[in-house]
Formats: structure tokens, C-alpha cells, sequence
């Protein structure tokens, strides 16, 4: 058996900017196919616009409210929402609100830089 806990994980910043700290993936348990991730994105700020050329990405919001951009289309995220962003689309979350915004967010195959492409400048919100 495999077990993690997310308070032993030491958090980093991804390349859009957010801080995650990854719970299952290639670093941290064994997970070939996926990876399990808490990430942050602080009061008033944004991750850089990305895409991930092979992963599909789940992001499951638990605290903060902000907007979500998939593609063309914009919405309200807070907790209990779960999105779902296929590969290679365009993807960018805006915190608006006064405490963080707190997801879960899920990638297979697991999260790395190097699928990842930066489409947007740093901040833009």
C-alpha cells in the first residue's frame, strides 16, 4: 500500500504561477498514470493563461471563490465546483475574492513542466 498526507508535502510553485503541493504523482507516491495535487492561488492574483499539450486536468475548488477561464467560456468557481479541462485547451484561474482559492486538481498523466505551455503574461487577470 501506497499513503501519502498532504501535510508531509512540501509545496512549489508551477509554472502558471500557483503553489501546489502534490500529493500522488511522479515525485511523491508511486502513480504512473495521474496526479493528485492541493494547489493555491493567493487573494487578488492569477495563474499566467497555460495549456497542457497531453494532460487532461480536474480541478475540484474546497475554499475561496474566483473565475475560471476554459477555452472561451468564463464562470464563478467556489467550493463543491469540479471542472474539467481537456488537453491542449487554454485554461486561466483569477482569484477575486479576500482569502485564497484552494482546488484539488488532478492530471493525467501526472503534472510536469514540460507538458506545460505558458499562452499569457504573468498577472493578467
Amino acid at each position: 500500500m501506497h499513503l501519502g498526507n498532504l501535510a508531509e508535502q512540501q509545496p512549489f510553485t508551477t509554472l502558471d504561477g500557483s503553489t501546489i503541493r502534490e500529493i500522488a504523482g511522479r515525485a511523491t507516491l508511486p502513480s504512473r498514470h495521474q496526479s493528485l495535487a492541493e494547489a493555491t492561488v493567493p487573494a487578488g492574483t492569477s495563474t499566467i493563461a497555460h495549456l497542457h499539450r497531453a494532460s487532461e486536468e480536474l480541478y475540484f475548488f474546497t475554499a475561496g471563490t474566483g473565475r475560471l477561464r476554459i477555452g472561451g467560456e468564463e464562470r464563478a468557481v467556489g467550493p463543491g465546483d469540479c471542472a474539467v479541462i481537456p488537453p491542449g485547451t487554454e485554461h486561466h484561474l483569477v482569484n477575486d475574492g479576500d482569502e485564497p482559492l484552494v482546488l484539488l486538481c488532478c492530471c493525467a498523466p501526472p503534472y510536469s513542466h514540460e507538458d506545460t505551455v505558458l499562452t499569457g503574461p504573468a498577472g493578467a487577470g
